[in-house]
């Protein structure tokens, strides 16, 4: 007897940041790999950091100097990134 499993319907589709634009005070629009779109704002989560890796990015021109990294929002060589998931839903927490 063979037994054979499909394990296809458990692989969960893989999400990535394609592009993302500045839109002005720390808000990002998103686009990921599926075609869906986001608009993340940032302001809240920025404004009440109280570390100092991510207060700095309280200077907005530092803030939207991210690039896309291996497929995610990137700031400064991974020193402040965020889950997909989470900028996928447009809620970074704060």
């Amino acid at each position: 007897m063979k037994i054979v499993e499909d394990y296809q319907e458990h692989y969960a589709k893989i999400i990535k940041v394609v592009s993302a634009k500045y839109i002005g005070d720390f808000a990002v629009r998103i686009s990921f790999t599926d075609g869906s779109e986001r608009l993340v704002d940032f302001k809240s989560f920025i404004m009440n950091a109280s570390h100092p890796t991510v207060k700095k990015y309280q200077d907005e021109s530092l803030f939207k100097e991210f690039q896309i990294l291996n497929g995610n929002l990137n700031w400064n060589n991974y020193e402040l990134i965020f889950p997909i998931e989470d900028l996928y839903d447009g809620n970074i927490g704060s």
